[in-house]
């Protein structure tokens, strides 16, 4: 097993939130152009634009981007191509706008050009294996999502949204996930309106929060409840799937091009707007496509051209990842290949939920390169295609969709089951990383302990109850403390591997909720942790046990660090007795961890064990030593 990495402690706090407000309006500049801070007016003379080719518009919010109509034209350079500044040389200065009168052309140019190149001093958030392990980067730090997904109405209304960030706020999130409605974004065909994306952007910023937006486009939770009324009322160009009856179902076919060619018009829309107001500030983090995508009340569409294609050949690239599934021909249609059942109708739905998809995400991302994944409603027990959202990125379709949609950066569960534990796997791959953007409902107790096992044991990069801003008082009390142990806990996370120098630990629940007790095994090199939640000085009937959970990281070849709430551990090795050298409460203070009480007397049971009290999530450094 290999070794800790060091990271000793203490550590500074991050400050990768810290909020900057912008002191003029910016605006896009065009492709490859970049941002500047010169550009933008409110209602008076004097300020001109940079512009990619020729007199552009751009986006300017609260402001009014208009260049005059007889300024000198300064040639400019930006990051190697050239650009033109117009300026007003005559105009008087107003307090709302920086106005240039006083500076020689050449000198507002070079000025214009700092301004222009430091805008892009933060690279965009992305997805990279750092040490082996898929992180998500913003600034080029490692960022833990520590978040919570609004209800699918609160952000279609500004106002509403607003009555939302204080609950958020108190209970320590870093990151909203946030709708955006086709709906509302495209009212009228070809005509965009931003004015609620906007605001929720401005909105985040003010409470020094990030955002992971969330399209609901073509489909949400299977149904096509949030595309625009144009789509809505024209099935002959946008057609609706059907059942083997001749049926229709309010689930837009993916089969045809002139649905999945308007969906991805208005998503690389946003996704332009997006970089145009976001692109210096990367308020947004990461975009879902679509939502909860999946085929009801069948395994498949039977639509003409759904019928078309299911007899077609299967490509090449669905062949290769799912050669271990072929009953058949080597080579022929779906049925041919993997015979004729209700998985092979769900293998080829979701191969063309896939390829729809990915024609979203590709053309987003030519637009606005974020990390972009989509999301899974998670099947029960027992159920059969078409009894459950069928196709979807679900833990049996990961290769299909991997191979379907290859612009995604991942594919990710929504977890509303008790047995939150047997998601994980399937979803913690070496190609993609692992994030959970809807794990159940705000306000439930297992929540802090599925966060701290998630993130502890798969490096998850994220975590997210739904219908945040409806967490109840104590809900923000738990959740709050949980997040904000862990914000602090981040630097650490970050840089230890789940599953060998960090280990989560939590007892595994059934679907039925019956909480398996048995205690946990987990080594680190010579040492051998044994960790149960059923805390030794609490009565069982008070407590929770589905509400324990926490980690361990190894700093050091005996030491670690353990977090958490509800668990107690003891420790054994080969060829010797394992003594508790030093145990030191941890708190944080300033930014640092700061060494507080000396727990070696009654906390630790006379040196028998480290325990972690149930009634509140706390941090203790833990050094080990052998004995004969």
């Amino acid at each position: 097993m290999p070794g800790p990495r060091s990271n000793p402690l203490p550590f500074r706090k991050r400050t990768d939130l810290k909020a900057r407000t912008p002191q003029t309006p910016r605006m896009n500049l065009g492709p490859g152009i970049g941002f500047a801070a010169l550009t933008c007016r409110r209602g008076g003379r004097g300020i001109g634009m940079l512009s990619g080719s020729g007199h552009e518009h751009g986006a300017c919010p609260g402001g009014i981007v208009s260049p005059p109509q007889n300024a000198p034209q300064i040639p400019l350079t930006i990051s190697a191509r050239p650009a033109t500044f117009d300026i007003d040389l005559t105009s008087e200065p107003r307090s709302s706008d920086l106005t240039m009168h006083r500076l020689t052309p050449a000198l507002a140019a070079l000025l214009l050009g700092l301004a222009a190149t430091s805008a892009h001093a933060e690279p965009a958030p992305r997805i990279a294996k750092i040490d082996g392990v898929q992180r998500l980067l913003v600034n080029d730090k490692p960022y833990l999502i520590l978040g919570g997904e609004l209800g699918n109405s609160s952000s279609s209304d500004l106002k509403d949204l607003s009555g939302h960030w204080a609950v958020m706020k108190a209970a320590n999130l870093n990151t909203v996930l946030a709708p955006v409605a086709w709906e509302q974004v495209e009212p009228v065909e070809g005509k965009f309106d931003f004015t609620v994306l906007d605001g929720m952007i401005q909105q985040a910023r003010a409470h020094e929060m990030r955002l992971v937006l969330l399209w609901f486009g073509a489909w949400k939770n299977s149904m096509s409840t949030y595309t625009p009324a144009w789509v809505k009322r024209d099935p002959a160009r946008f057609p609706y799937a059907r059942t083997g009856e001749g049926k229709a179902v309010e689930i837009l076919s993916a089969s045809y091009p002139a649905t999945r060619d308007a969906d991805a018009k208005a998503f690389a829309a946003m996704m332009a707007h997006l970089k145009a107001v976001d692109g210096d500030k990367r308020t947004v983090l990461m975009v879902q496509v679509e939502n909860e995508i999946g085929m009801l009340p069948e395994a498949r569409d039977r639509t003409k051209a759904a019928e078309a294609d299911f007899n077609k050949p299967v490509p090449a690239a669905a062949l290769k990842v799912l050669s271990g599934q072929i009953k058949g021909k080597k080579a022929g249609t779906w049925e041919e290949v993997f015979g004729a059942s209700l998985a092979t109708d769900e293998l080829w739905q979701a191969w063309t939920f896939g390829r729809y998809v990915e024609a979203l995400a590709a053309a987003g991302k030519k637009a606005y390169d974020l990390p972009m994944f989509v999301n899974a409603a998670l099947p029960r027990p027992g159920a059969v295609p078409g009894g459950y959202p069928s196709a979807g990125p679900l833990p049996h379709l990961i290769d299909l969709w991997r191979a379907a949609a290859p612009s995604l950066d991942m594919l990710s569960p929504d977890i509303y089951y008790p047995n939150f534990t047997e998601w994980m796997p399937p979803y913690d791959r070496p190609d993609q990383p692992l994030f959970i953007p809807e794990a159940d409902q705000a306000g439930k107790t297992p929540a802090p302990g599925n966060a701290f096992w998630a993130i502890g044991e798969h490096d998850a990069i994220g975590f997210s109850p739904f219908s945040i801003e409806h967490l109840p008082p104590e809900g923000v009390k738990t959740l709050g403390a949980a997040y904000r142990l862990l914000d602090q806990l981040t630097p650490l996370i970050t840089t230890h591997d789940g599953g060998k120098t960090m280990r989560g630990f939590r007892a595994p629940v059934a679907y039925d909720g019956t909480v398996d007790l048995t205690p946990r095994k987990a080594s680190f090199g010579p040492w051998d942790f044994t960790v149960t939640v059923v805390d030794p000085w609490t009565p069982k009937d008070k407590q929770d046990y589905a509400a324990h959970g926490g980690l361990v990281i190894q700093t050091g070849a005996d030491e670690f660090i353990v977090a958490g709430r509800g668990i107690t551990m003891t420790f054994a090795t080969k060829d010797g007795s394992v003594g508790l050298e030093t145990v030191r409460e941890l708190r944080f203070e300033n930014g640092q961890w700061v060494d507080g009480r000396w727990l070696n007397g009654d906390q630790t049971h006379q040196g028998r064990h480290i325990r972690l009290p149930p009634t509140e999530f706390g941090v203790q450094r833990v050094r080990l030593y052998r004995y004969q």
